[in-house]
C-alpha cells in the first residue's frame, strides 16, 4: 500500500498576483494601474509575433477606432486612384479633365464609387488595365466593408464593465473597530448580478536579510452581492487577525503598501462574466476618514444616490 502524500499549501511569499518573486521585489512602481492595466513591459519578441491587430481593434478607444477606419478608407482610395492614373489618360471614360490634379480627383471619386459599389454611370473603366483594377478594387471593397462591419459588431457585442472606484480608500471606524474601505458604483444603467470582490494587500517585509514583497488576501465583510443597483462600500474589518492590525499611515508608506482589487460579475443583458480591476497605493489611502453619505431623499418611493459624492470623504 502506498502512503498518501500530503500536499502542503504554498508558502505565503508565493501568493502573489502572478507577477513572480523577482518583479514583486521591486518597489519603484505600482503593479496594477488605476485603470486596471498592469504596469509591466515585455521585450525580446519580434514585432510580427507580438502583433495582434484583431485584439487591438477590439480594445482600442472608439475615437481611435473610427479614426483608423476613416484613415484606411481614405488611403485605400488614394492608392487605387494612383493606380488609375498609372493606367493612362484614357483609363476612365467620361472624364473630361485635362490637368493632373483634376484627373486625380476624378480617379479618386471614381475609386470611392467603385469601392462602395455605387456606380453612378458617369465614368467607367476603359481598357484591360483599368478593368482589372476595378475588379481588384471591388473585391477589396467587399472584404473591407465585411471586416469593418464584423469589427463594429464585435465591439458592440463584447460586454465590458464600467465600474467607477472612489478616488481614495479610507481607514474608518467600523462597528467597534476600524475597517479598510472603498466605494464602487456602476456607471451604466445595465445590471450586474452576483458581483464578487477580491482584495489583495501587499507590502515589503524584511526576510532573511532582504526585502521581499508579501501578499495577503483580505477577508471582507461581504465579498459578494447578488444585486448591484446602487453603490457598494467594500469593507475589510481590521481586527486582530488582519494584516492591517495596528498599521499606521507611516507604516503603509514605509512598506510601499498596495491594495489590488478584482471585481467580477455577470452582465444581465449579455449573460456573460465581466471584470474590472483597480488598485490603491499607500498615498491613496486616507487613515482617520470616512465616506460621506451618497443617499438622497426618496422620490416616488425610489431609492436615490448621487454618484458625484462617490469620492467625498470627511475626517473623523
Amino acid at each position: 500500500m502506498k502512503k498518501a502524500v500530503q500536499v502542503l499549501p504554498p508558502p505565503e511569499d508565493t501568493k502573489d498576483l502572478g507577477l513572480g518573486s523577482k518583479v514583486t521585489g521591486q518597489t519603484n512602481a505600482r503593479f496594477l494601474n488605476k485603470d486596471g492595466s498592469f504596469n509591466v513591459e515585455r521585450t525580446g519578441q519580434s514585432f510580427v509575433r507580438s502583433l495582434s491587430p484583431y485584439h487591438s481593434l477590439l480594445t482600442v478607444s472608439w475615437a481611435k477606432f473610427h479614426s483608423m477606419i476613416v484613415l484606411s478608407y481614405f488611403l485605400l482610395n488614394v492608392l487605387f486612384a494612383s493606380g488609375y492614373m498609372l493606367c493612362g489618360p484614357g483609363a476612365l471614360d467620361g472624364s473630361s479633365t485635362t490637368t493632373f490634379s483634376q484627373r486625380f480627383l476624378d480617379a479618386f471619386f471614381f475609386s470611392v464609387q467603385t469601392l462602395a459599389t455605387i456606380g453612378y454611370g458617369k465614368m467607367s473603366p476603359s481598357g484591360l488595365a483599368s478593368n482589372i483594377l476595378v475588379a481588384v478594387e471591388a473585391l477589396a471593397g467587399l472584404f473591407g466593408f465585411a471586416l469593418a462591419t464584423g469589427l463594429l459588431f464585435a465591439r458592440f457585442s463584447r460586454p465590458t464593465a464600467k465600474i467607477k472606484f472612489s478616488e481614495k480608500a479610507v481607514v474608518a471606524p467600523y462597528r467597534d473597530i476600524t475597517g479598510f474601505m472603498f466605494r464602487i458604483v456602476n456607471e451604466r444603467k445595465n445590471q450586474i448580478i452576483e458581483l464578487a470582490a477580491t482584495v489583495t494587500f501587499s507590502k515589503m517585509e524584511l526576510q532573511n536579510g532582504r526585502q521581499i514583497r508579501r501578499f495577503y488576501r483580505l477577508n471582507l465583510e461581504r465579498d459578494k452581492v447578488t444585486f448591484f443597483p446602487l453603490n457598494w462600500t467594500i469593507v475589510h474589518p481590521i481586527d486582530e487577525k488582519s494584516p492591517l492590525y495596528g498599521v499606521t499611515e507611516k507604516d503603509l508608506k514605509e512598506t510601499d503598501a498596495e491594495f489590488a482589487i478584482l471585481l467580477s460579475g455577470i452582465d444581465e443583458i449579455f449573460s456573460q462574466t465581466v471584470h474590472s480591476r483597480s488598485s490603491y497605493k499607500f498615498d491613496e489611502v486616507v487613515v482617520g476618514a470616512k465616506f460621506r453619505d451618497m443617499f438622497l431623499p426618496t422620490e416616488n418611493g425610489a431609492a436615490r444616490i448621487d454618484i458625484r459624492l462617490l469620492s467625498d470623504i470627511e475626517r473623523v
